[in-house]
């Protein structure tokens, strides 16, 4: 097992986790659309478009956390100029670190997506896991039009050769993804 995808099962619950496969096959087929960076104390996987980018994974190693490596890396993908779109697990009482995620993407900049409701089911597990989207975006942008992006990321990211890597068809995206009401919030 390559010493990336080990920290990140170590880290991530297994019905948030791809199989080495699935990342590996993305790494190979969306070479330098959907990229892997590593260093010592973190680990960054995201899948870029000519107008967003979707972080697929993002870790911080346990000692360098609180210490600004996680903010520096957002900041270096805010260079670009891009919306950028990910998916936090709901604040609960059964995970402390939660409620320390969605603040420390708040105190980012990101934004929830509170018209976006997603839920899909685990490839392998075939847990249901429930996700909020957040976003930062630097020029004003619809709740609309970021449910637009996460339409296909789901599509090339998440079930992205399903039947290949798992041996089953993916959920149809019309199942996982749902825009309840727009909010009236100003997303610029």
């Amino acid at each position: 097992m390559s010493s990336w995808y080990a920290r990140l099962t170590e880290y991530f619950p297994e019905k948030e986790m791809k199989s080495k496969k699935h990342f590996e096959t993305l790494f190979h087929e969306k070479k330098g659309i959907y990229q892997l960076e590593e260093g010592q104390d973190y680990l960054l996987i995201y899948f870029e478009q000519p107008d967003y980018i979707f972080i697929d994974y993002i870790l911080v190693s346990g000692s360098s956390r609180g210490k600004g490596t996680g903010s520096m890396i957002l900041n270096q993908l805010k260079q670009k100029g891009k919306a950028i779109i990910l998916e936090i697990e709901p604040v609960t009482c059964n995970d402390a670190d939660s409620e320390k995620r969605v603040r420390f993407y708040k105190k980012n900049g990101f934004l929830k997506m509170n018209s976006i409701q997603y839920e899909r089911i685990h490839m392998v597990t075939h847990e249901l896991n429930t996700m909020d989207i957040f976003a930062w975006l630097p020029v004003q942008r619809t709740e609309l039009w970021v449910y637009e992006q996460m339409q296909d990321i789901y599509s090339q990211v998440h079930a992205f050769k399903a039947r290949e890597l798992y041996g089953s068809t993916a959920q149809p995206v019309s199942d996982v993804l749902c825009l309840r009401e727009l909010t009236t919030s100003n997303l610029g």
